[in-house]
């Protein structure tokens, strides 16, 4: 659920105030539902670029199991949270999940990750903690409706 992203976040602005960085879609709930100011976060767009240091992080917003769900591209590597994971994908029947966004993020915002990247999934589902995103395009069986409507017809609420 959308609420467990950001548990503790104001004990977090206690001790540091540091911005938050969040995806856009998400900042109007998070203010909403927290104490936190519109001031306190940074909101970002997909294709933005983050430095944790020296490291670029590129942001990509996969929406689907959450409207505001993002993954991050770091140094060939993936991490998806709940978007994608080795043999799966997030749910999309929690409150704001869109089975045809998520396609959408799978087949088309995903499709830039190059086959050589190493996916790490938020949640240990699979025998394995990561996989090259060819392994995941092979056997994962999310990638195998060839069309939205088969998509659909199979994750479809």
């Amino acid at each position: 659920m959308m609420g467990h992203s950001i548990a503790g976040i104001e004990e977090l602005l206690a001790l540091a105030p540091v911005p938050i960085h969040v995806q856009a879609d998400e900042a109007p709930w998070i203010t909403r539902v927290t104490e936190v100011a519109d001031s306190d976060l940074v909101a970002h767009g997909s294709g933005d670029a983050v430095l944790v240091g020296e490291i670029p992080i590129e942001l990509i917003h996969t929406p689907g199991h959450t409207p505001g769900s993002q993954c991050f591209f770091v140094d060939g590597c993936l991490v998806s949270g709940d978007t994608l994971f080795l043999e799966g994908c997030g749910r999309t029947d929690l409150p704001g999940g869109d089975p045809a966004a998520l396609y959408e993020s799978l087949t088309h915002k995903l499709a830039k990750v190059p086959d050589d990247a190493v996916l790490f999934p938020g949640h240990l589902y699979s025998a394995e903690p990561s996989a090259t995103m060819s392994e995941t395009r092979r056997w994962n069986y999310v990638f195998k409706p060839g069309s939205e409507a088969e998509w659909l017809a199979m994750f479809g609420r």
